[in-house]
């Protein structure tokens, strides 16, 4: 398969050792190969946002990195070490899907899941649980309801508490399953400001599914993106172009820029999330 050459950002350090590392990864289920041939190395701080219609692989790619599916071929590496279930080393923001009335949890105690959830045994002590649980609700702005049911919470309410528990751990990576989805514009800054601090402050990988890179865009360090099969990697200037989105979908797709964003139409029916949608430029 052909790719496009991993160039690396100005903010990845050559010296810095690889949190995710992905060699000669393949995945596929009956038969059809999902994507094929992947090599990958992540470094601390790097923001990679993986692109794609839907089938092609984006959610699949994250379960690898989570440990919920296997790989057909090739290896893939957290911090070293195989990947596996249920890893602190690893966080996880899935997208916005609004909790039940009647669930019988309060919001500190679904973002205390992410401090101890994955333990066997001996839970923290109680003071410092709390402590710590106090300082992530302050973060994302959620003290206001902390003894609130998470039932009653707006969609966007809840979404800050799912990201608040991935953060508990202070993960080496965190993985974001297209976490702005269906929240408003306000959520979307605050949970993507969030994300952000993460990966700059703390220095975590963040991998970040998206149909719409728009509210990410100025973070981006490179951009992964499947379709048929295939994928592309590189920076967004060298990804997001008429040629390569071309050669992707194997039909014509048009990338013209105009006054600093970029306006991506395509005509194929394989399902591309750009009918025609504009991307910023950083």
């Amino acid at each position: 398969m052909s790719t496009s050459p991993a160039t690396p950002s100005a903010t990845r350090s050559p010296a810095a050792e690889p949190v995710v590392k992905l060699d000669d990864a393949s995945v596929g289920f009956n038969g059809r190969m999902l994507w094929e041939g992947l090599d990958l190395e992540l470094v601390p701080g790097e923001f990679l946002a993986v692109l794609g219609p839907n089938g092609a692989g984006k959610s699949t790619f994250l379960k690898v990195l989570l440990g919920l599916t296997r790989l057909s071929a090739g290896s893939v590496e957290i911090t070293g070490e195989p990947v596996r279930r249920g890893s602190s080393r690893v966080g996880y923001i899935p997208q916005q899907q609004t909790m039940p009335e009647e669930t019988p949890l309060r919001a500190r105690d679904m973002v205390a899941l992410g401090l101890d959830g994955h333990r066997f045994g001996m839970r923290l002590h109680p003071r410092k649980l709390r402590r710590r649980v106090d300082e992530l609700l302050q973060a994302v702005g959620a003290s206001a309801y902390a003894d609130m049911p998470v039932g009653l919470l707006s969609g966007g309410e809840q979404q800050r508490l799912r990201t608040a528990q991935a953060l508990a751990s202070n993960p080496d990576v965190l993985l974001c399953d297209e976490p702005l989805h269906s929240l408003d514009l306000h959520h979307q800054q605050a949970v993507t400001e969030l994300i952000r601090r993460q990966a700059v402050d703390r220095g975590s990988a963040v991998v970040f599914v998206t149909h719409e890179i728009n509210p990410v865009i100025e973070h981006v360090d490179r951009v992964l993106y499947f379709a048929r099969g295939q994928y592309r990697i590189g920076t967004t200037e060298d990804v997001m172009r008429s040629e390569v989105l071309s050669e992707l979908y194997g039909s014509s797709v048009d990338v013209i820029e105009h006054k600093g964003r970029l306006v991506v139409m395509s005509a194929h029916d394989e399902g591309c999330h750009y009918h025609p949608e504009e991307l910023s430029l950083p």
